[in-house]
């Protein structure tokens, strides 16, 4: 048995079990998937948070590998966010302006409320959370 969270298009994210990935695959293929709390059928998988075990049950392999796990993921969204110019709150209107047409397509990364993000999604702009925090650079040193 296998556990993914889902998500259906309206953002609700909810558990559900497979016998495998395979299975998980043919009923997605199939239609036969749900939304557990609207009844939607646009589910797709969610991002998940792996499962790592506590400190205490932890081998050196496994910190090791989950160290090395974040650091690749600190090190992509660097990169990510090399190109992106930081838009502070603005970011809602102004990815609504860029999948609109109204300004040019730029990659950007700011912050939006959690019902900016949800308008955002159901209006079919394509954004996305980051996976770690982001000190805008007006707070540095």
């Amino acid at each position: 048995m296998i556990a993914f969270d889902l998500q259906c298009g309206a953002g609700h994210v909810f558990e559900a079990w497979f016998a495998s990935g395979a299975a998980y695959d043919r009923q997605a293929a199939d239609g036969l998937l749900v939304c557990a709390v609207c009844g939607r059928a646009d589910v797709t998988k969610a991002v998940m948070a792996p499962n790592i075990a506590g400190k205490g049950n932890r081998t050196k392999a496994q910190e090791a590998a989950q160290d090395i796990a974040m650091r690749a993921l600190v090190a992509a969204q660097s990169r990510a966010l090399q190109s992106s110019s930081w838009v502070g709150d603005a970011f809602a209107s102004r990815a609504r302006a860029m999948h609109a047409g109204d300004e040019p397509d730029l990659p950007i990364h700011g912050r939006a409320t959690r019902d900016e993000a949800k308008a955002l999604v159901e209006e079919g702009v394509p954004v996305a959370p980051l996976p770690f925090p982001v000190v805008p650079p007006t707070d540095l040193n």
